[in-house]
């Protein structure tokens, strides 16, 4: 369906369930009907002041687009998502036509859809209006605006202020396929109810355990959900997203994951000391030069990592590998066996850097994948835990990671490796480690990896405003308020704790907590007894007041929005504050922003990227400077799914689907090397091109 005939669906479907409810029922059931009146006014009224807005992003972003071949930017991310939101009206609204005459039909509860959907578009078309200044002032192509004050100043006050807790009660997830939505939908009441019991448990099993006796409410009340997931997400500290992205990692949900996973042979974990040792250079393997250990921040320490592989194979059961594992408390992580047979060396191994933001999570959280990818490639993987911010910031994890590669080409023997071939591969923080320590295995002379994967990964690391992230308003996995927490810990610029505003903010949240609970628990049991008047408060009671009050705008700064329109607002000002230490410009900390001659030295680089992604220009806007230096790259973007799809690989053929790009960008790394004439295509739904000497070659 083209977009003409969207806009032309959406009036008629507005138009006829108004004029039908307009003449309808009277009393209390009448005010229910009127609501229902007044939001499909309201829609097309946001239908209409968008689908010109949408017609001028279709006329030139094309022109923002890696290739020909692989429409995939910002701005078409942005019109998939209004898009998105309209086709979701259109389906309740015939479902409201069909069934409205049922004695069965719920005119409260489907009230309460439509509205929720229209503050949705209500905040996607004020998105829209900052994409268009966004357009407006950038450089032809260029999808960064490329300054901290200013207009990416203005965005982040606008996020600021705008509301976003429709994007998370009924909305949840609405733009991604709907086979990730339930989990999507357990992320979120487990995130509101892990938030209300965290200050109040020291222990994560106390928080865990607490959290699952008070998430029903906001199972229950999708409003009550994303009133809680907006003050959440905007307020609390990075050590709490540490912590909950670390749920993971616990012991019972490990095992369960492990249960569930590929059998391997090899699963061990490694503490490698912090011994400085030597590495011949390539240009003359005569000379060498000395990998120090790493030392940022915290004095020398041990690196630690996790050997994987689903065959055992010679060197990896050697008294030297034996000696460097640490304990997990858990099982034996070898697999040995009465006289286990032991496969040869591999020629290939794949050193990997897991996710997190760079504050969180490590390699036992990627397990599960990282084991069906040994299966699968048939290679060992070292997987490297690298230390984390805010406790060890920018350049830390930089140098665990090159320190770790290092000592593998070193080490070969130990792993499993004859030493031959070694790609690196990524995923977010992880793909930033990737490139980086490329970079500084070519500053320091020593051999570089054969090729590099990276999934949906992060390159500029400022505060520089794009289209796609502008998507962070209300992208579930990544709002923009924890986004700039993750990377402000890593450039070292947030705080470590927070003592002076602990205990107001306690209170605060108690409060709110409290009120939330209240009328939560109100309206359920009003809805039992009176539907009409519990969805009359919903309707009433929660929604944000449309005419912001005048602070909220921040004043003396320029409007952002056409006369007569004003998104809604939240109650409070999200805290969050930009990242402007100058080390968020360094190369090794935002490779985007890197030299041309420090991208010239990379190896060939294969980027997996999500449409939907806030990082997505992130990874257009690097395989444009890639390309326009000759190097080898390309960009795969896969539809539909949200940052971190390779966590949620087991969950759905979609993202299945998608991690098996992940493989087969590897295998082509792999079948490079093994026959340098030739460039396997692989297996990609999505258009793509591999451009070699600037050349782009169409798959």
């Amino acid at each position: 369906m083209d977009t003409k005939a969207v806009f032309t669906a959406l009036y008629s479907v507005c138009e006829e369930n108004a004029t039908f409810f307009s003449e309808g029922a009277k009393g209390a059931q009448g005010g229910v009907a009127q609501r229902l009146v007044d939001t499909m006014t309201l829609i097309q009224e946001h239908a209409r002041s968008l689908e010109p807005v949408i017609s001028g992003f279709a006329a030139v972003y094309h022109h923002f687009d890696f290739d020909p071949h692989i429409p995939a930017n910002g701005y078409r991310s942005l019109v998939k998502v209004v898009r998105c939101c309209i086709l979701h009206i259109i389906h309740k609204g015939r479902y409201i036509s069909t069934n409205r005459r049922s004695i069965f039909f719920r005119t409260a509860h489907n009230a309460g859809e439509m509205e929720a959907y229209c503050s949705a578009l209500c905040q996607l078309r004020a998105l829209l209006y900052l994409a268009q200044r966004l357009l407006h002032d950038n450089s032809h192509g260029n999808l960064f605006f490329h300054e901290e004050s200013g207009l990416s100043q203005s965005f982040v006050r606008e996020y600021s202020s705008m509301h976003k807790g429709c994007f998370y009660g009924r909305c949840l997830g609405f733009q991604f396929t709907p086979a990730i939505r339930p989990c999507l939908q357990t992320i979120a009441i487990g995130l509101v109810a892990f938030g209300e019991n965290y200050r109040r448990h020291q222990s994560g099993i106390g928080v865990a355990a607490s959290s699952f006796f008070t998430s029903g409410k906001y199972a229950i009340d999708p409003e009550l959900r994303g009133a809680a997931f907006e003050r959440i997400t905007q307020n609390l500290d990075v050590h709490f997203w540490k912590a909950f992205w670390n749920i993971t990692e616990t012991e019972v949900l490990s095992s369960l994951a492990s249960m569930t996973s590929t059998q391997v042979k090899v699963n061990r974990a490694l503490s490698v000391p912090p011994v400085p040792f030597d590495l011949p250079l390539v240009a003359d393997p005569h000379l060498t030069v000395i990998i120090e250990a790493p030392s940022a921040h915290t004095g020398p320490g041990p690196v630690q990592m996790r050997l994987i592989s689903y065959e055992l194979r010679e060197g990896q059961d050697s008294e030297a590998l034996l000696s460097l594992s640490r304990s997990e408390g858990g099982p034996i992580s070898l697999s040995l066996g009465m006289k286990t047979k032991q496969s040869p060396p591999s020629r290939w191994l794949l050193v990997h850097y897991h996710g997190g933001g760079f504050v969180a999570q490590t390699s036992k959280s990627h397990e599960p994948y990282l084991k069906s990818w040994s299966q699968d490639l048939g290679v060992p993987i070292l997987s490297v835990d690298y230390s984390l911010a805010p406790e060890a910031p920018f350049p830390r994890a930089l140098e665990d990671c090159f320190y770790a590669y290092c000592w593998a080409i070193k080490n070969h023997h130990l792993l499993g490796w004859t030493g031959e071939n070694v790609c690196l591969a990524g995923d977010s923080a992880g793909g930033n480690l990737c490139i980086t320590t490329s970079m500084r295995a070519a500053s320091h002379g020593v051999r570089m990896p054969d090729g590099i994967v990276a999934a949906y990964p992060a390159f500029l690391l400022t505060a520089y405003a794009s289209p796609s992230r502008l998507l962070t308003l209300f992208d579930p996995l990544l709002p923009l308020s924890v986004l700039s927490r993750c990377l402000s810990a890593y450039a070292g610029t947030a705080k470590q704790v927070e003592k002076v505003s602990t205990l107001s903010m306690v209170r605060r949240d108690t409060a709110l907590l409290l009120r939330d609970f209240k009328q939560g628990a109100s309206n359920w049991i009003h809805s039992l007894l009176d539907p009409n008047r519990a969805a009359a408060m919903a309707s009433t009671g929660r929604l944000p007041s449309p005419n912001p009050n005048p602070d909220h705008l921040g004043g003396g700064h320029p409007r952002e929005f056409p006369l007569g329109f004003e998104p809604l607002r939240s109650e409070r000002l999200a805290e969050m504050k930009l990242a402007t230490s100058p080390v968020v410009r360094n190369p090794y900390m935002s490779p985007l922003l890197a030299p041309d001659s420090m991208l010239r030295g990379l190896p060939p680089i294969h980027l997996v990227a999500c449409a939907l992604d806030p990082m997505l220009d992130d990874s257009v806007m690097f395989a444009k400077r890639l390309r326009n230096v000759d190097q080898p790259v390309t960009l795969c973007v896969v539809d539909d799914l949200p940052h971190g799809f390779l966590s949620l690989s087991q969950l759905s053929r979609e993202t299945r689907e998608a991690a098996n790009v992940c493989v087969n960008r590897i295998r082509d790394v792999f079948d490079q090397k093994d026959s340098p004439q030739d460039l396997e295509p692989g297996h990609c739904k999505t258009a793509q091109s591999v451009v070699v000497n600037g050349r782009s070659i169409s798959l």
